[in-house]
């Protein structure tokens, strides 16, 4: 059977208080996992900006968000691995197909 890739978009949100040398870190650990296991189609960092409510008393949040192309195992181990990663706050993974 041929393998079938998938479209997914992903966004994440990194505490802003870590620093930019942190928070560059971890949006380039995703980027380079992302890109290890799939095609990156796009990537767009919105920067900081105000969140809709508070996050372990926060405001404010680092959004960076992916689009990319893998196979449909994929996204539970990007999942996985943005709940172990300490620095994110908050991760989706959506289907675009």
């Amino acid at each position: 059977m041929a393998k079938v890739n998938g479209k997914y978009e992903t966004i994440f949100i990194v505490n802003p208080n870590l620093g930019e040398e942190a928070i560059t870190a971890i949006v380039d650990k995703f980027k380079s996992l992302i890109s290890d296991n799939g095609t990156i189609v796009s990537v767009d960092d919105w920067g900081k900006r105000r969140m809709a409510y508070e996050i372990n008393d926060l405001r404010e949040g680092y959004y960076t968000l992916i689009e990319f192309e893998s196979l449909p195992s994929f996204p539970a181990e990007l999942d996985r691995v943005y709940k172990i990663t300490d620095g994110v706050m908050r991760s989706i993974i959506v289907c675009k197909d």
